[in-house]
């Protein structure tokens, strides 16, 4: 209050100054009114200028998920000031979703109730490519082929904006706002419905050619082994997963006879939260499910060690939650099958986002990366 009392003050008297070094020549008293008001216009433009300084500089963050859209504005220490959700699905045109974004957005702009300034706006989507500001070929999602999304969302928002894929966002909100924060070498692995990762390697972000570097959960483990989504025979996402962990239970009960209240369960009614809470209980098919799917994990990052020798490897997502469970057998198989050179050299760590907005302060994160 009292910084804009001394602004107002400082722009009234440079306005004074003006006008009475200018009231010593002939004038008459509409040739006086026109300059007063050029003048006014000159003080309350500086003003303006003056004022973004003590404005909040805030990013919209926005997540395209096959079910959900999350949205939210986050200023760089990783608050979120407002934040919303509509469903994706809900909108097969793209202009249609766009025109319902962007009401979503301004809604969220009227319920910051201190002086801000947006300074962009950041997209994690899935087959998102950040250099074409693209979707292209997106499984989950109603836009077919390659969307210009960025492109179209420009004629209705007024702002920078960047979009990249869901886990090239989650490791970029990793080093802003998570356990990251001062690596150049990492990779971020998100456990969801898939396997995502995102690879920092000497402070950037490993987009490849043509954006689309870095799909570790498509790494073919088994050429006979269990379909991923996109149609790959084998893919590491398939094992390794939330879903995953789910195929890997049916298996197991078709494997063993033990009795457990696994098998009550349907498949689309069975979630991660109740397989974790029968392997605290010692349940033989769901401990044995961490186990294979740890394992499976922990060769894995020792192969990917190889390519970019992380000094950290951070596991994000529902799968990750369970905590122990997957994290114990990774370690352990990690550690077994690393080279010799690498050992005591790469940490197993959980990412600090969990517990906030994940997927909107990965989202933000894209802009701030470039402040």
């Amino acid at each position: 209050m009292f910084s804009s009392f001394l602004i107002l003050k400082t722009m009234y008297y440079q306005l004074y100054i003006s006008v009475h070094n200018n009231l010593q020549k002939p004038f008459n008293r509409s040739d006086h009114i026109i300059y007063l008001l050029l003048v006014l216009q000159r003080v309350l433009m500086n003003l303006c200028t003056i004022d973004k300084e003590y404005m909040e500089k805030l990013v919209v963050g926005i997540d395209i998920g096959g079910t959900l859209t999350k949205i939210g504005i986050a200023d760089r220490k990783g608050n979120v000031f407002a934040d919303s959700q509509f469903p994706t699905g809900d909108y097969d045109e793209l202009f249609d979703y766009q025109q319902e974004l962007t009401k979503q957005i301004n809604n969220l702009k009227d319920q910051i109730d201190i002086p801000y300034e947006l300074i962009g706006l950041g997209i994690g989507a899935p087959n998102a490519n950040v250099y074409r500001g693209t979707i292209e070929y997106a499984a989950n999602l109603a836009w077919k082929g390659v969307v210009p999304f960025v492109e179209e969302l420009s004629k209705h928002i007024d702002l920078p904006i960047k979009i990249t894929n869901d886990a090239n966002a989650a490791a970029v909100g990793e080093r802003i706002y998570g356990n990251a924060a001062g690596m150049n070498n990492f990779i971020v692995i998100t456990l969801g419905t898939g396997l995502g990762s995102g690879i920092y390697s000497g402070g950037s972000m490993i987009y490849g050619h043509d954006s689309m570097a870095g799909e570790l959960g498509h790494v073919v483990i088994d050429h006979d082994g269990r379909m991923t989504g996109l149609g790959r025979r084998g893919g590491l996402e398939a094992y390794v997963s939330s879903t995953g962990l789910k195929r890997t239970i049916f298996h197991l009960l078709s494997e063993y006879m033990d009795e457990t209240p696994l098998r009550d369960v349907s498949y689309n009614d069975l979630h991660g939260e109740y397989i974790t809470e029968r392997a605290e209980k010692g349940d033989k098919i769901a401990l044995e499910a961490y186990h294979r799917t740890g394992k499976i994990l922990g060769q894995q990052l020792a192969n990917f060690v190889s390519f970019s020798h992380p000094e950290a490897i951070f596991l994000l997502g529902g799968l990750a939650k369970s905590g122990k469970w997957i994290f114990e057998p990774t370690q352990k198989y990690l550690d077994e099958y690393i080279l010799p050179f690498y050992k005591g050299k790469v940490k197993l760590l959980a990412s600090g986002m969990t517990g906030k907005n994940a997927a909107i302060l990965g989202a933000a994160a894209l802009i701030w990366d470039e402040v």
